[in-house]
């Protein structure tokens, strides 16, 4: 082959590119197009129905969403006293309130489409206030049972969806958000009632005319369908639903025969909610298409070939005639010693020798193509002087300046890995603009929320480069708000006049950011040498023992004016550092700590379940932060404290009780009644203080009683079992086993010979 001319090779390559293949194609795709029609529409009837439950889900999911913010605001605290409809319409004041948390309402049914209406009803509360009846009397308006029937079995803070039909006659799919303490201070329930037809134009955004579409609840409940009347009915009934979706798989599609008509019926089920997205519609249209394509796909590749060939042979000639060229203009200007070989046998080694030059070159540029100035950065910031320094740096003086974004935990919370690293991206590039001629600026990420810049500029002139290099950290500090929607805080070192001092400058910087805690967040703080050295070391020793003290006693307000006071003692010192403050705090959190251990009082629920309180308290980042965390921590923890003392006087009443009357027949739910607490509550605190349940701790006092009479009396074992309780001998003598591992009979005659 490397002998033959390579007009005639292309001539013939071209002749089996074209018509080989294509011939091989029209024959096989013929064949494969009837067999795979049903498949492909399958697949997209499949995918079509997967589009439409997403955009559904979607439409659904913003719409939890959109509840469970406004939840989480203060938008219902102000009615939260506001217990009957009286007095709401007490006065104006009231009106008012109740009629922001309407509007608060009528706001969130505007932002997904579709919201027929909404409504709130406070726990306890004789009224609900709904965007269609403005604030109205709970027997005025719809009945709210079912809402409370639906949220019976709902684990956690999410919400429950009810397909319904409202009394006037228009179905919905409603959202029933429960707000508890871990949701919001208001004890209540929101319900937003979205139009079962939006839901039907989410379901058929992607199908073709003649696609019916079906949404079932996971029971097989008819949700959303072009038929109304079947609304609320039991969607297994209709032709091979119940077939279908008992199978195991979540999605999926078939084929079945309705009426002499072949359908293909796809489903899927939604992973979040367990509905089931149900379409079918007719094959014959779409599979005669098929069939008439397969047809013209045969006369088309016919002509193809014939017309493929002629043109081969013209392309050949064609496109060798250039090629032919450049061989003989290499031949005559290299010779590579190819004899007897074809153009393309002599091209390839000339493009081989191509290759080897270009891979060379390419090694070569990649090398010096290196982000060297970024690396040369971080090794100055390590304390290693990088090879070529003065080519990045040419100057002899530096001044390394640290911007660090306030709130960092905040923002880090409101945005993604991708936009904080596009955020960095624009800041580098920012940063290192706004400086003026004759500073040469540097800036690298460094690492949570901060951003170091090197700046080299050349001696002399030391209050005017201060100037300028103050202005231009005025304009990154701008800069940063506008882009970040959060304050940076910058701390700059003093000048270096040599470039193995800047991992020297830089901690300088960072020691500066710890002064946002007695600045305050937005600053730009300038090293100071005196001033570092200077540092008044305080302690809040008395403080800590009044809050202690204010702790046991219960008293908020007496531990809040304490915090004030440390707060107020710190701000008062101007001198004061960073560890000296977080050791202030730590000190305090310890000796918080314990005691409360020491008073046998578990810190686990109060305090150890918010993680490591240490590294919490250490990034905050202002005075103010941290009375705020300590506000509600020591708010959680008097909570607990009088919660855990109401729960013992209950639970000593309770054992008392049990004490008291355990030879009785004792029904504990009506106990439970008498003492006016929950029979759940009632069985918690028994637990909490017995390490048994009731039922346990009841036996074993009978048990204990029992063995005192089997050893101090001569009572039969009928006698004991009515005395102690049991008026059943066969029960007495299963508990007993069960607590002594043993029968009666067998515990007196054992007790009896080890006398």
């Amino acid at each position: 082959m490397k002998k033959i001319p390579m007009m005639l090779q292309l001539a013939l390559i071209l002749f089996c590119i074209m018509a080989i293949p294509t011939a091989i194609l029209t024959w096989y795709s013929g064949e494969q197009i009837i067999e795979n029609s049903e498949s492909a529409i399958g697949e997209s009837a499949l995918a079509g129905l997967n589009a439409n439950r997403k955009l559904n889900e979607n439409a659904l999911a913003n719409l939890a969403q959109d509840t469970s913010r406004l939840a989480a605001t203060n938008a219902f605290e102000p009615i939260r006293s506001l217990e009957t409809y009286d007095e709401v319409n007490a006065n104006y004041n009231n009106v008012s309130r109740a009629k922001s948390v309407m509007n608060e309402l009528i706001n969130l049914n505007r932002r997904v489409d579709g919201v027929y209406s909404s409504y709130f009803y406070l726990s306890d509360s004789d009224y609900v206030i709904s965007t269609d009846s403005a604030t109205t009397k709970l027997e005025r308006y719809e009945p709210i049972g079912w809402a409370t029937k639906a949220l019976e079995n709902q684990r956690g803070i999410s919400g429950v969806w009810v397909p319904r039909k409202l009394d006037s006659g228009v179905n919905v799919i409603s959202y029933v958000y429960p707000l508890n303490r871990l949701s919001s201070t208001t004890s209540g329930i929101i319900v937003v009632n979205m139009e079962e037809s939006q839901i039907g134009k989410y379901l058929h955004t992607t199908e073709s005319t003649g696609t019916n579409s079906l949404l079932l609840d996971s029971g097989g409940k008819v949700i959303s369908y072009s038929d109304k009347s079947l609304l609320l009915t039991d969607g297994f009934e209709l032709p091979f639903l119940r077939e279908i979706l008992n199978q195991e798989a979540s999605e999926g599609y078939t084929f079945r025969e309705l009426d002499g008509d072949r359908m293909v019926y796809a489903w899927s089920r939604s992973a979040l909610s367990g509905w089931w997205n149900v379409s079918w519609s007719s094959m014959d249209e779409l599979m005669t298409k098929s069939r008439e394509m397969q047809g013209n796909i045969i006369l088309l590749t016919g002509a193809i070939i014939v017309l493929g060939t002629v043109l081969a042979v013209i392309l050949a000639t064609w496109l060798s005639r250039p090629l032919r060229q450049l061989v003989r203009t290499i031949r005559s200007k290299n010779d590579l010693g190819v004899v007897g070989r074809n153009e393309l046998a002599f091209l390839d080694m000339a493009f081989k020798r191509m290759q080897e030059e270009e891979e060379g070159l390419f090694r070569l540029l990649q090398e010096r193509e290196e982000d060297t100035r970024s690396f040369a950065v971080h090794r100055l910031l390590r304390g290693e002087i990088p090879p070529r320094i003065h080519e990045v740096f040419p100057e002899a003086c530096y001044r390394v300046a640290v911007v660090s974004i306030d709130r960092y935990r905040v923002y880090v919370g409101n945005t993604n890995v991708e936009t904080r690293s596009y955020h960095r991206y624009l800041l580098n590039t920012k940063y290192e603009s706004l400086f003026p001629e004759g500073i040469e600026a540097h800036s690298v990420y460094h690492n949570d929320g901060c951003i170091v810049i090197v700046m080299n500029f050349a001696p002399g002139e030391d209050e005017r480069n201060c100037e300028r290099i103050h202005l231009a950290l005025e304009n990154i500090r701008d800069e940063s708000f506008e882009l970040l929607t959060h304050s940076v805080t910058i701390g700059v070192s003093e000048v270096a006049d040599a470039p193995e001092l800047v991992a020297e400058r830089l901690f300088e910087a960072m020691e500066l950011i710890k002064q946002r805690m007695i600045k305050g967040a937005g600053s730009i703080m300038y090293w100071q040498e005196e001033e570092e050295q200077n540092r008044k070391y305080i302690d809040s020793e008395n403080s800590e023992r009044r809050i202690l003290n204010f702790l046991d006693a219960g008293d908020l307000d007496g531990i809040y004016k304490e915090l004030q006071n440390i707060r107020c003692q710190i701000r008062a010192e101007e001198n004061i550092s960073y560890d000296n403050i977080m050791f202030i705090y730590h000190q305090l959190m310890g000796a918080t700590i314990k005691h409360l251990r020491e008073n046998h009082i578990s810190t686990g629920r109060m305090i150890m379940g918010k993680g490591d309180i240490y590294s919490v308290l250490a990034a905050m980042d202002t005075l103010d932060e941290l009375e705020e965390y300590l506000h509600e921590m020591y708010r959680e923890i008097v909570q607990n404290l009088e919660r855990s003392t109401s729960e013992t006087n209950h639970g000593e009443r309770v054992i008392q009780y049990l004490k008291d009357n355990y030879r009785e027949e004792i029904v504990l739910k009506d106990m439970s009644t008498e003492f006016g607490i929950s029979y759940s509550y009632m069985r918690k605190i028994v637990y909490e203080l017995t390490g048994k349940s009731m039922i346990d701790y009841l036996n074993q006092l009978r048990i204990d009683k029992a063995k005192e009479l089997l050893l101090d009396t001569d009572l039969t074992i009928k006698q004991i079992a009515e005395e102690v309780g049991y008026y059943n001998v066969q029960s007495f003598n299963r508990f007993f086993r069960k607590y002594e591992g043993m029968p009666p009979s067998s515990y007196k005659t054992a007790k009896s010979k080890s006398s």
